[in-house]
Order: C-alpha cells, then sequence, then structure tokens
C-alpha cells in the first residue's frame, strides 16, 4: 500500500452531536455497532473526531479494493445514527502532490457523459495550510479546466461532479455522499419485541422503532400446516433485511396451531381476530418479560383494516402489561410501501404466502367492539392456559444482517 496514500470511509454524525452530556455513549454504541456490522469483511480501525468518523482498514484488509470498499459503505450506510458516507482518500499535506492525484482521480468522472460540469469545494480545518480555501480551490478548478478544456465547465449551483477536499492532519479527497439511515444508534433506547408478520406494515414498524436507537425482538406466530415453511422462510428472510439496519434480531417462532383451531371452535366468528390479537399480544407480552423488552411494536395502522379500528386497538391494548407502539397509526398504506421499497423488503413482504391472520379469517368481522364484547367471547376459553401452551411451543433463531434465505 502507498504510504503516501490511503482509501478510507468518511462517516458523518447527525442527532446524535446533540445529546450534550451524554454524547460519549451515543458515539461508543454507535462505533461499537459499526464495528459489528463490519466485522466479517476484514479488520477496521474506527475513530471519532468532532462530527466526523473515520473508519480504515488494518491488517491484511485494504480498502483499496473496490468491492470491498462498495461493501463496507453500503452496510455502514444502513446503521442507524449516520447521517452520511463517503469513500475517501486521505493523502500527505503536499500540494503537488494532490495535484497529481486529482487527476488520475478526476479521469474516469471526468470520462462519463453526464459529468460535464463540476465544482471545487474546499474545508480548511488546517490554518497553517499555506494556500486559503478560496486559494485553494481556484487553483485545483484551473488545474481541471486545463486538463479537459473541451470537456468541462465550471457550475457553482448543482453541479454534475463536486470534488471534496478537507485539509486536515492530512488532506482528504472525496466526491460521492450516499445519505445514511439517520435516527439514534441501536441500544440507545431498550428493546422492543415486534409482532412480525409476512405483510408489508410490521418489518417498517420495526424499523421505525429501530431508528429511534430501540435494539428489535421479533416474535412470528405459525400456523403449520396451514402456513407452509414457504410462509416462515418469508418471515425470516424479513427478518434478516431488517437487520441490515436494526442488527442482530432474535427471532422467536410461537407453534400457535393448536391455539388457533381452539379459537376458531370456541370464539364467535364476528370476533375472532380481535381474540386472535389479544392472544397475541398476551404471548408476546409475557415473552418480552422474559428477553427484557420492555414495549411491544405493531404494524397496525388506525381504520386500516376491521380489526385496527380505534375500539379493536383499545380491547387488545387492555391485555397488554407493555407499552404498544404503533409506529404507523396514522400513516397511509402509500406511504409505509414507499418505506418499504426503500429499505428492501417490500418485494419479499409482497410474495403470496399467508399468514395465520390471513388463513383464520371473519367474514364479517366486528368492527366496534367493547370491552365487554372481548369478554363475553373469551368465556368459553382457559385463558392462561391458552398462553402457557403459547409460551411453551417456542423456538428461538438469531438473525443477522446479512443471513441470507432462499425463497
Amino acid at each position: 500500500m502507498d504510504a503516501s496514500r490511503q482509501s478510507l470511509i468518511l462517516v458523518r454524525l447527525g442527532e446524535v452531536t446533540l445529546k450534550g452530556l451524554n454524547r460519549g455513549k451515543f458515539i461508543s454504541r454507535l462505533i461499537g455497532n459499526m464495528k459489528r456490522r463490519l466485522v466479517d469483511l476484514g479488520q477496521f480501525d474506527i475513530q471519532q473526531s468532532h462530527s466526523r468518523i473515520w473508519v480504515r482498514s488494518m491488517g491484511e484488509t485494504d480498502l483499496n479494493d473496490p468491492e470491498l470498499m462498495a461493501e463496507a459503505v453500503d452496510r455502514l450506510s444502513r446503521v442507524f445514527g449516520l447521517v452520511s458516507v463517503s469513500p475517501a482518500i486521505c493523502l500527505d499535506s503536499d500540494l503537488d502532490l494532490v495535484k497529481q492525484f486529482l487527476l488520475d482521480y478526476a479521469e474516469p468522472l471526468v470520462a462519463q457523459p453526464d459529468r460535464q460540469t463540476f465544482k471545487i469545494e474546499i474545508r480548511r480545518v488546517d490554518k497553517t495550510f499555506p494556500l486559503n480555501s478560496y486559494e485553494l480551490s481556484c487553483e485545483l478548478g484551473d488545474l481541471l479546466l486545463n486538463q479537459w478544456p473541451e470537456r468541462l465547465t465550471v457550475r457553482m449551483q448543482a453541479p454534475d461532479l463536486t470534488f471534496f477536499v478537507e485539509i486536515r492532519d492530512r488532506i482528504y479527497l472525496y466526491h460521492d455522499i450516499i445519505e445514511g439511515a439517520r435516527g439514534l444508534p441501536v441500544g440507545m433506547s431498550g428493546r422492543g419485541m415486534l409482532l412480525l408478520s409476512g405483510g408489508i406494515d410490521s418489518p417498517v414498524a420495526g424499523y421505525m422503532m429501530a431508528s429511534r436507537g430501540m435494539i428489535i425482538d421479533a416474535i412470528y406466530f405459525h400456523t403449520f400446516p396451514y402456513t407452509g415453511p414457504q410462509a416462515l422462510a418469508k418471515v425470516e428472510k424479513l427478518a434478516s433485511l431488517l437487520g441490515r439496519y436494526a442488527g442482530r434480531i432474535n427471532l422467536y417462532v410461537v407453534d400457535f396451531t393448536e391455539i388457533q383451531l381452539e379459537l376458531n371452535e370456541f370464539c364467535p366468528q364476528e370476533m375472532l381476530t380481535v381474540v386472535m390479537r389479544r392472544v397475541m399480544t398476551r404471548i408476546a407480552s409475557q415473552l418480552a418479560s422474559q428477553t427484557g423488552a420492555k414495549a411491544l411494536i405493531t404494524g397496525e395502522s388506525l381504520g386500516q383494516v376491521a380489526s385496527q379500528t380505534l375500539e379493536a386497538l383499545a380491547a387488545t391494548d387492555l391485555v397488554a402489561d407493555k407499552p404498544v407502539f404503533r409506529p404507523l397509526i396514522g400513516m397511509d398504506k402509500n406511504d409505509t410501501i414507499a418505506i418499504a421499497r426503500r429499505i428492501g423488503s417490500f418485494e419479499t413482504s409482497i410474495l403470496p404466502y399467508d399468514d395465520c391472520c390471513t388463513v383464520f379469517v371473519s367474514k364479517h368481522p366486528k368492527t366496534h367492539p367493547s370491552l365487554k364484547d372481548a369478554q363475553e367471547a373469551e368465556r368459553d376459553l382457559d385463558m392462561d392456559q391458552i398462553v402457557e401452551k403459547g409460551l411453551e411451543n417456542i423456538s428461538k433463531k438469531e438473525i443477522n444482517p446479512h443471513t441470507t434465505f432462499n425463497q
């Protein structure tokens, strides 16, 4: 590796910088999350300075490898707490070296047909550097114009290409700024239990709570053979896709078949969905107490379906002994779909494998059930025994961010 230059990744902080006396804890958690996300790619040194974090490769790991650089940047862009990420080159503070390298760096970029206008943007932190920001930008701009006089023109507003130069202990050059996931580092806001189905909404709800720093566990209710192995594989893949942002997820799968059949036999059909949601909430609440989760998370949106009316949601919440977070509660479905597309879960969510909520469903559900309606519907059920049965038939699978599943 050329000692005069080094490939590295520049990461910018956002909301974390506003945390006052707790800022150190947030940054420490953020760097830990970054290290865990990169652990299988090699050895990296991650250091924070002011509103920047610098990621450098160590040992035999070499960020000069374009494939490694692209994968590391992609993973870091999904870490909550980061505003943006840039692949960068670190150079010795030698103006002639910077000039020569800039020409080599710019050549493949300028060759692209959509790169005809440019500007130079300087950030001069080291005030001992002999040229000020304006002088350096003029000198580097002239260099590029003289090299490609027929190709390039300067445009200060919305150019095709911006070369960023930061003058610090050394000189850092980059042109690409990849938007980050923003939010707070996962782990700074406790642990939540996500009721994960195979639909569009629940992965988005988990993503939104993880963006506020919450560690995500997930619980899925599986009714084999009414829902087949493809449905379970679909949920595992959704957990993996969510894990690219939320980090490692513990997925708890409840064997719900016997419970579902019992509810179907003894509940009034118009109350079946509400009672089922109340049973799931009871089981999820008890499991959350065992795992240390302090809240439940669902993908419900007010009025979206019959079980998501105000009365139905209230009837469900009454059996929870923890807060129930519904980050999608006031969102339009199209807005939820837009987030699902952005985080990469949409195409998996729409695969045609039913979950238990769609297999056992009433044709004419009661849309405005009262607490009395719910209690009356559960009259012939031994609810303690049902919840105990659910808790006894749970399997756990650790889903890492880069676990792959074949559909």
